[in-house]
């Protein structure tokens, strides 16, 4: 194997150059300052986890954690999402804290990938927890929140897509019982977007008539509210039903909200990616871009793996896809100003710039030699259209030649 050059990074992670970094950072305030406003507070975990805590509780398949091992020889985990990690913190250094919950974050995760073009083994998530609450208000309040946090981003055309994890589980359950194998593979299809292979998968099964009908029928359940009973019509299992009714109240909520329908749609097509989901899940996607932006959903059995069992909602932003793939936030830099001093005039200039920063400016101090206009010359040549753009606002000089 060859010694990788210097200037070389692993596959799947990136440089942020000061200028993404600039937006990156100012999306993530707009948006925390926003969940700040909802009543929701910033928390913070280690990059680290032990695996057989966080790591088999992520739901991220075992394939795709980053393992390590410690001086112990204990297997830890690189985060691979922050909702684990938070669960522990409410089960332990919370679990006197009376619930609900309202917690907010901003954090880089860690996703083993294959080596292939376009995917980001580290990128950026701006989410929150709600814990504590299983109404359908509770799930009503995420869904809303994502809506104001992607405008505070700077997103301007979206769509969420809400769907029930119940809902399949049911209707899959009715129409083709005690074929796990089969429900699996048909789950995958829709999990990937891939009709035309679940339809396929369809026609190799051996189905009645009617089984088909009721499975095909799965895939015109997109739209507004009226899906909802289009649903309750297909499918007479009382896991899918309780599911739909959930997700109708759900609605009238965010109708209430203002969010309904222009924001939201109801696509019972839609399964979560994580395995911990256990009712409603969404997906919210920008116009300018063909993958999520937003993802979230209903996990209420994933405290009760550290020992404080209770109802959760959630959901993250892909803070890294904003900042890569829609226009967002318009980020003004404030170029600083040069301010150049020789020898004799440090001291001035040392109490000019401390002037200036006191007013909110931005100074870097920068000590020559040589007369004024040579270094003018100097700067305007070398400096100040460089790849980063302007380096400089404005150039002061004080020397004494």
């Amino acid at each position: 194997m060859s010694k990788p050059k210097g200037f070389e990074k692993p596959a799947g992670v990136r440089d942020y150059l000061p200028f993404a970094a600039e937006k990156l950072r100012a999306i993530e305030r707009s948006v925390l300052d926003c969940m700040a406003g909802w009543g929701y507070r910033q928390i913070m975990t280690p990059t680290m986890e032990y695996y057989d805590t966080v790591g088999v509780a992520s739901s991220t398949s075992d394939r795709k954690l980053f393992k390590l091992l410690n001086n112990r020889g204990t297997t830890i985990v690189l985060r691979s999402d922050m909702t684990a990690p938070i669960a522990r913190v409410v089960s332990s250094m919370l679990k006197e804290e009376p619930l609900p919950l309202r917690l907010s974050y901003h954090a880089n995760v860690f996703r083993a990938i294959e080596e292939e073009a376009g995917r980001e083994a580290e990128f950026f998530q701006t989410g929150v927890e709600l814990v504590g609450d299983d109404s359908p208000e509770a799930d009503a309040e995420v869904v809303a929140l994502a809506v104001a946090s992607l405008k505070a981003a700077g997103v301007k055309s979206f769509k969420i897509a809400l769907g029930h994890v119940g809902f399949l589980n049911g209707l899959l359950e009715e129409a083709i019982p005690g074929r796990e194998e089969d429900r699996e593979i048909l789950k995958e299809g829709l999990l990937h977007r891939d009709y035309v292979g679940y339809r396929e998968t369809l026609a190799g099964l051996a189905l009645s008539e009617r089984q088909r009908e009721e499975l095909e029928g799965i895939l015109r359940l997109r739209g507004g509210k009226e899906i909802c009973k289009q649903a309750l019509e297909l499918s007479g299992n009382a896991l899918a039903r309780e599911a739909v009714q959930h997700l109708s109240a759900v609605w009238d909520a965010l109708e209430d909200y203002g969010v309904a329908p222009q924001h939201v749609m109801i696509d019972l097509t839609m399964i979560g990616d994580f395995s911990y989901y256990t009712g409603m899940t969404f997906e919210g996607y920008a116009a300018e871009l063909g993958f999520p932006v937003c993802s979230g959903g209903r996990y209420d059995n994933l405290l009760q793996q550290f020992g404080r069992p209770a109802p959760a909602t959630g959901f993250a932003l892909k803070t890294s896809r904003i900042l890569d793939g829609v226009e967002g936030i318009d980020v003004v830099r404030e170029l600083p100003l040069l301010l150049q001093y020789d020898a004799a005039n440090r001291k001035r200039a040392f109490a000019e710039a401390e002037r200036l920063r006191d007013e909110g400016r931005s100074v870097i101090l920068r000590r020559v030699e040589g007369p004024a206009e040579k270094l003018g010359e100097t700067v305007a040549k070398e400096i100040k259209s460089g790849p980063l753009g302007p380096a400089y606002g404005e150039i002061r000089t004080y020397t004494s030649f």
